[in-house]
This record gives C-alpha cells, structure tokens and sequence, in this order.
C-alpha cells in the first residue's frame, strides 16, 4: 500500500514491533482511566458528605470558631478511590470576623471543587500575619494570625484524608534530637537549693545554714531551718 506526500518531510520515526506491541495495554490503560472522575468544578455535590469539624480558641477573641470541612470520595469502591476536600464552613459568635468569614469560606471551597493541587492553601494562609501581632498557643507554638492558624487546621485536614504527608525527622535528625533532649534533660536534673523549695517563697538566705528559710516572725527574722533568729 503506498500513500502520497504533498506536504515537505521534516522529521520522522521509523516504528519498531515492540512499539507497536506496546500500543495495545497503553490503549487498555487509558480506555480505563477515562472513567475515572477527577475532581473539577462540574462535579455535583452528593446529598451526604463526610467531614470534619476543628476547634479554634485563640487569646484575641472571647469566642471560639468552629471550622468544619467536608470531603467527597470519587470513585468510591475502585482502585482510584479518592478523597478529596469538596466545601469549608467556619462559624463563630463574633460578628467582627463575619464578612471575611464568609468571603474566605466561598473563595476556599471554590478551590477545593477546582481540583488539581490545593495544597498550596496551607503555605499561603500560614504566611498571612497580623499587624496588631500574634499569640502564642498551648504548647508554645507561636501563630502569627487567625488566618495562619486556619491554615494549620487546613494542613492538619489534608494529612488526615492522604493529600499531603506529614514532616517527619530523619533517622539521623531524630538521633540527634533526642540526644540533646536526654543532654538537657539531664543538666536539668542537677537542681540547687533553690530549685524546688522547701520553705516559703521569698525567704532569704540564712547565714547560719546556708538556707533560704529566713522570714520575718514576731518582728524579727528567723531561719525556719535552723531555728536561728536575730533575737536571740
């Protein structure tokens, strides 16, 4: 069979058997995954949705929010079983926060229903600082804002369904910090006398004995230790 050419050659691929051969599973492949569904704008919201509702307390407000996040699973009971965040809901009795609340929660879940990568909230939200300055959390954690603290509980969600991994030290980082966590632990250990004291707080140093138990009793001072006193 010959075919003719009108039009200039300018490159070409001479096709081996192996190729050829090779065709026939990548078709299969893809024939397969085109009934897989991605995540994209057009997928219908289900009736029911899973979620998961965070609680955040911070020092600069006297009330707590609540945000809830809920997922859709695509392709449920398939090997290409996925979930994925779908909406964000945040609710909190301050009405301060109500307008950006709410353009946040719609501009949040317009993303998540986008698909692709959404990963990228986390760093985005965690790097929003607050003028007026931060707070820290229980635990020493230091957040720079409402916003950023959000954005933790976003990266906190994502690690709970398998969308992003959670950092982990390496065998050598986590030998490392744990010898110098047993280093500080045991030079911590090494108290003085006024590490944990005995008597009450604010009590000076006894010439005597060498102990901080000296109180004012009666007008005069006393070393609840020793019993010295300036009295006599």
């Amino acid at each position: 069979m010959t075919s003719k050419i009108d039009k200039r050659i300018v490159k070409y691929r001479v096709e081996k058997p192996e190729e050829k051969a090779a065709e026939k599973p990548a078709a299969e492949a893809a024939r397969k995954e085109s009934n897989v569904v991605w995540m994209h704008e057009k997928v219908e919201r289900p009736e029911v949705l899973i979620g998961s509702t965070y609680k955040i307390k911070t020092p600069v407000s006297d009330h707590a929010m609540y945000v809830t996040i809920n997922d859709i699973i695509l392709n449920e009971g398939t090997p290409y079983e996925q979930r994925r965040p779908f909406e964000i809901f945040i609710n909190s009795k301050n009405l301060d926060h109500y307008q950006w609340i709410v353009a946040l929660t719609r501009i949040i879940s317009a993303v998540f229903r986008k698909g692709g990568d959404v990963t990228f909230l986390v760093d985005e939200l965690k790097a929003v600082f607050d003028p007026r300055g931060g707070y820290w959390q229980p635990g020493g954690k230091f957040m720079p804002s409402i916003i950023a603290e959000l954005g933790h509980v976003i990266e906190k969600h994502l690690q709970a369904i398998g969308l992003m991994r959670k950092t982990q030290l390496d065998v050598h980082q986590q030998k490392l910090v744990d010898e110098k966590r047993a280093a500080f632990e045991a030079r911590t250990k090494q108290t003085d006398a006024f590490a944990k004291p005995h008597f009450p707080e604010g009590a000076q140093l006894c010439g005597r004995c060498s102990t901080a138990a000296v109180v004012m009793m009666d007008g005069c001072m006393t070393c609840l230790n020793c019993g010295d006193s300036k009295c006599g």
